[in-house]
């Protein structure tokens, strides 16, 4: 057996507000479910993009939800799927919003990638399937 495919992947933020506004705002994910300054739920394909603000998990009230504590410590990743023409498009609408490209590279399979950060210092990706031999 083995998992047919990942459901949620997270993101420890700073502040949820700013990271809502940077992945609902500037990437357009579609924000579904919003838990005040704790969290923000983003569909993307066929998954979900959780931003969780790591200080405020830690003060869970007794009786809610039994999710297990849990968290990163540094910079977490991200990498969005999209097409060579896609990521040059991702290039000039992120260049023309005031991101820094960090990183934009073939690699030496030929997949294309191009890096940047979100507000909390997350590196964001935005990679050909091919990277990894998806199609």
């Amino acid at each position: 057996m083995q998992p047919s495919g990942i459901l949620e992947t997270a993101l420890y933020v700073d502040d949820v507000e700013v990271a809502a506004q940077f992945y609902g705002g500037l990437l357009g994910l579609e924000c579904i479910l919003r838990a005040g300054e704790e969290s923000a739920f983003f569909t993307c394909g066929a998954g979900v993009l959780i931003v969780f603000n790591a200080e405020k998990l830690k003060d869970r009230p007794v009786g809610g939800l039994p999710i297990p504590k849990h968290g990163a410590k540094g910079p977490g990743h991200v990498c969005f799927r999209a097409s060579r023409d896609e990521i040059a498009t991702w290039k000039s609408h992120l260049t023309k919003h005031g991101i820094e490209i960090e990183s934009e590279f073939d690699w030496p399979g030929g997949a294309h990638s191009l890096y940047f950060r979100d507000p909390s210092g997350n590196s964001v990706e935005f990679a050909e399937p091919q990277l990894w031999n998806l199609k």
